[in-house]
């Protein structure tokens, strides 16, 4: 677990073991999610990077007769 302290300008630093794992940049933006008073960073992927990130995926859907 990693520690770190807010600035008096309520700025934190994202240690560099946690950017690394999780692939964060200068200058990229991240979400901030508020939940049961935890707060989760998660990076924004452009969207160039998503492209085919679900190749193979089996789009089959069983549906009933009358959706056909």
């Amino acid at each position: 677990m990693t520690t770190v302290t807010v600035s008096p300008k309520y700025q934190i630093v994202i240690p560099k073991k946690i950017r690394e794992s999780s692939g964060i940049v200068s200058g990229q933006k991240v979400q901030m999610i508020s939940y049961r008073n935890q707060i989760q960073l998660i990076p924004i992927e452009p969207m160039e990077n998503l492209r085919g990130f679900l190749k193979g995926i089996d789009t089959h859907v069983e549906r009933d007769e009358d959706r056909l």
